[in-house]
Order: structure tokens, then C-alpha cells, then sequence
């Protein structure tokens, strides 16, 4: 075998990644080389196909934590600059090469995965555990969709397994239109549950196409004065006060509070014991079985994640500046490599 038959990755020494080299503007953001990274025994090594810039890549990269979190959050991620400059929690790809000992898969295999708050993905090439949060992509995915699987999947699945979400029970999704309230909608849906989605009026009809029965425009209708009670009130974006969602809750509800500053997440949960309610807050965890349950749910069309743009990987400054608009429908992607054999992702925004 001559040299030009070995995988790109073996006639490599270095790969390209994003960094983030202190705190900032999408300005901040640089290319920079790394060696290239080598599988473990049990590892595989992944040629990077499309990754996502969310929320946490945004907050992260700009520091613009939720209200109280400022000192913790420099502590937590790094005082001057991030201590893992190179962000993304989630990707999409092909396996190149395995670790002597991998068994699960092979090279030329289709995959996606979640780093999570390890993060890393904004790099042409990294490795994974095989046992840790990684699946074979389904085959009517493509990778840009692919990619966007388990950062608002992978958050629902965990809050609503804390929840004990029940069939028939009623879920209210405040922010149902981001990354994690467009995942909450559907994976209500697929547990059973009826939804009502708050959300732009423009947004109404891709609510609708997830699953959603009912839609409420926050501009238009104050969803508190209703006189509606849910079982679940997920809000997402942090913009009303707990008194305004425990408020809605039916006698023994939940509360699951994802952007809530620190405050909120002090003073509501001892609101939900006074009213008999439950409030559920903190970090998802990540976990190798919730990515597996994504790719079921994706393969039988019950899960499919909403695309807001795909952008060239040149332009990552241009994805952040998106992120931080606040404007954004479901994910962002960023494509690194060209496309594979894998099939077009159909639009759903």
C-alpha cells in the first residue's frame, strides 16, 4: 500500500480547529493547528462532516451568563479566557480510523454524537470514546441534521425523565422555536403528551408541523391570564418570573426551568414546595443511552431536528453573530467538509 492509500488522517500531522482565544465578539474566534488527534484502544476517530454553534458556544465564547452567574461562570469556564478554547458540543461525521480494541464501528460508518460540556467539536477531526455518547447516523439524515440531534434532544430527553412526563398530560413550551423548545414540542409529542407551544405568531405553522395542538404569540396573548393550567411548564429562555409559571401549573406540576438566572433558580423552587409544585433546574447530563434513544426516535421520523441556516466553515463568525441575534429558528450548523454520500436534509423551517 503506498502512502497516498492510507486515510487522510494517517498522511496528516495537524488539523484546523476554531478557538476561542479569550472572552468577546465573534472577533475572538480564530483558526489555529492542533496534531492531529490519535484514537485510543477504545476510541474512534472521527472526520468532523458538520458541527453546530448553539446557545452554550454563544454564552460561553461571550461570557453573557444568565443573571448571578458571572463569577461562578469565570470560576467554572476560565478566568481570563475559556479554559477549552475550542468550542461545539455536538457533531456529525464519518469514522476514519478505530482504536485497536473498537469493535462497534468501522471506518466509512456514518455517526453523530455530543461532547457536551467537554466540547471540542469545532474541529475538523476528534476522537470518542465508542461506548460514550456517539450512534450511526440514521440513513435518512443528513449530516447537517445529524449534527444537531443532541444538544436540544439529549437536554428534553433528561428533563422529562425527571419530570416523569406522562401520556395525556398537557406541556407548556415557552421558546418552543430555539434549539431546546423545538426539541421539547416533539419530544413531548412522542411521549404522548399534548402541547402548547408560546411562540412568535410567525412560527405558528413549523409549531404545528412538530406536533404542537395549540400556539399562544406572548405579544399578542398573556398566556398567564388564560385561565389554561399545564402539568409542564418548560421555559426555556428565562423571561418570565417563577410566580408567572407556577402560576399556570395544575396541583402537582413541574416547573423545568433551563435559563433561568440565579435568583430565579434560589427563590422558585421554595415557591413550588409552598404551592405543592415542583421545579426542576441545573445542568443536563450526558449520557450515551439518551443518544442512542435520539437515533431511534430520528429513524422512525419522530425526532427530526430544526435547521435555521447551514453555514461554510470559513464563516463560524458569521454562525455566532447569528446565535447571538436571538433571531434564530431551531440550530445553527456550520459545514466543515464537503458532502458526503448521505442524503440532502429536507427543510423544516
Amino acid at each position: 500500500m503506498t502512502g497516498w492509500a492510507l486515510p487522510a488522517s494517517q498522511r496528516r500531522t495537524t488539523v484546523k480547529v476554531i478557538e476561542c482565544t479569550r472572552y468577546g465578539t465573534p472577533d475572538v474566534l480564530q483558526w489555529a493547528e492542533r496534531p492531529m488527534p490519535r484514537p485510543g484502544s477504545h476510541e474512534l476517530l472521527v472526520r468532523v462532516v458538520a458541527t453546530t454553534v448553539n446557545s452554550g458556544d454563544w454564552r460561553v465564547r461571550a461570557l453573557h451568563l444568565p443573571p448571578g452567574f458571572g463569577p461562578l461562570g469565570r470560576l467554572a469556564l476560565g478566568l481570563r479566557r475559556p479554559r477549552q478554547p475550542v468550542l461545539g458540543t455536538e457533531f456529525a461525521g464519518v469514522v476514519e480510523d478505530t482504536g485497536v480494541l473498537a469493535c462497534r464501528f468501522r471506518p466509512g460508518d456514518r455517526v453523530f454524537g455530543f461532547t457536551g460540556s467537554r466540547m471540542g467539536c469545532h474541529a475538523e477531526y476528534l476522537c470518542m470514546d465508542e461506548h460514550g455518547p456517539v450512534a450511526a447516523t440514521p440513513p435518512q439524515l443528513g449530516c447537517e441534521q445529524a449534527a444537531a440531534m443532541c444538544f436540544g434532544g439529549s437536554t428534553m430527553l433528561h428533563y422529562y425523565r425527571r419530570a416523569n412526563l406522562s401520556a395525556g398530560e398537557h406541556v407548556l413550551v415557552i421558546g418552543a422555536s430555539g434549539t431546546v423548545g423545538s426539541a421539547a414540542v416533539q419530544l413531548a409529542r412522542s411521549q404522548g403528551a399534548r402541547v402548547t407551544a408560546v411562540c412568535n405568531t410567525a412560527r405558528a405553522p413549523l409549531m404545528h408541523r412538530l406536533g404542537a395542538q395549540h400556539t399562544i404569540d406572548p405579544a399578542r396573548h398573556d398566556f398567564t391570564a388564560q385561565g389554561e393550567r399545564y402539568d409542564v411548564v418548560v421555559d426555556c429562555v428565562g423571561t418570565f418570573s417563577p410566580e408567572e409559571t407556577l402560576g399556570v401549573l395544575t396541583p402537582g406540576g413541574r416547573l423545568l426551568l433551563l435559563a433561568a438566572g440565579l435568583p430565579d433558580l434560589l427563590r422558585a423552587p421554595l415557591l413550588g414546595r409552598t404551592r405543592g409544585l415542583r421545579v426542576m433546574a441545573g445542568p443536563a447530563q450526558e449520557s450515551a443511552a439518551d443518544v442512542a434513544t435520539l437515533a431511534a426516535l430520528a429513524a422512525r421520523g419522530a425526532f427530526i431536528p430544526v435547521i435555521d441556516s447551514v453555514y461554510p466553515w470559513a464563516d463560524f463568525r458569521l454562525a455566532h453573530a447569528r446565535v447571538e441575534s436571538r433571531r434564530k429558528v431551531g440550530t445553527v450548523v456550520l459545514r466543515v467538509a464537503g458532502p458526503t454520500t448521505a442524503p440532502p436534509s429536507p427543510p423544516l423551517a
